[in-house]
């Protein structure tokens, strides 16, 4: 894989991973969710990601998901299938995907030429995403897609972000990182969520945090003020391009002047979602 393609399938990435990212801190999803009984909060996040792995326990989300505290996992999982079912998360979490978008991006945007070629191109880029080893990917590509264009690109980003995320987690535990070591050392870069949302959200005390940030202090990855070391930064530049390896593949398939293009008009759609508040500043930095 060539440096370009590199920089390319990242580029896309980044462009497309918004339009599946921005039902995380919208109220819809999780009005939809809760409407099903499910508790607001880590309830709702954990069955709405893992519904579509089925009725499974709790090992299987924290090995899927990775960074999260297997204990804060455990208090929702499989609690949330005696409440409700998979079938009917995952039919609400689509449901609140919707809402969202229509809400965030507005009806002209929604029926546009462009959300409609934005919608053929990423769906033809899942076409060459792999199954091995890819479980949360895996799960995700058995499920429909949806007719309504913008529930279609919802869909296919939904699919491109699970298989580098998949990918990505093959790297983290190539660095010899753990989940809330992970964590802590994006948090480092002050471009990811709150060290505070992160804890809450992924499970993790205080204590446990300071103990991770310790440990990634003396392998040379972070300096006592909790900034990344040359080591660190060297480090996490490292699993970037290893997991642009494990996601060289849809882009391939997508070809360099199509990537570009998917990569130009969901650009255009993020940009509105961030315009709109999709993404709330008090969410992301050090703090």
């Amino acid at each position: 894989m060539t440096n370009y393609e590199a920089s390319a399938s990242r580029h896309c990435h980044n462009a497309v991973s918004p339009l599946h990212a921005c039902t995380y801190f919208a109220p819809e999803p999780e009005d939809e969710l809760a409407a099903l009984g499910l508790e607001r909060g880590p309830m709702v996040y954990l069955a709405s990601r893992a519904a579509a792995l089925g009725a499974v326990d709790a090992g299987t989300v924290t090995a899927t998901f990775y960074n999260f505290n297997h204990q804060h996992v455990r208090r929702y999982i499989p609690a949330a299938w005696v409440v409700t079912t998979p079938e009917k998360v995952i039919a609400a979490r689509l449901r609140g995907a919707d809402r969202t978008l229509q809400r965030l991006l507005g009806k002209e945007a929604l029926v546009s030429t462009e959300m409609a070629e934005a919608a053929e191109l990423a769906l033809h880029a899942t076409e060459a995403c792999r199954r091995e080893a890819r479980p949360l990917y895996a799960a995700h590509a058995d499920l429909p897609v949806p007719e309504e264009p913008h529930l279609a690109l919802w869909h296919a980003a939904t699919l491109l972000r699970e298989h580098r995320g998949d990918g990505h987690l093959a790297a983290l535990a190539v660095a010899g990182l753990s989940g809330i070591e992970a964590l802590v050392l994006h948090n480092a870069t002050g471009k990811a969520p709150t060290s505070a949302l992160f804890m809450r959200t992924r499970g993790w005390s205080a204590e446990q945090w300071g103990t991770a940030r310790r440990q990634l202090c003396e392998r040379g990855l972070l300096d006592e003020t909790g900034d990344l070391t040359q080591a660190g930064t060297a480090l996490r530049g490292e699993t970037e391009v290893l997991t642009d390896r494990l996601d060289a593949a849809p882009y391939d398939h997508l070809g360099p002047t199509a990537t570009a293009r998917l990569t130009e008009l969901a650009g255009g759609f993020s940009g509105i979602l961030r315009a709109a508040g999709a993404f709330p500043a008090v969410h992301f930095g050090k703090g």
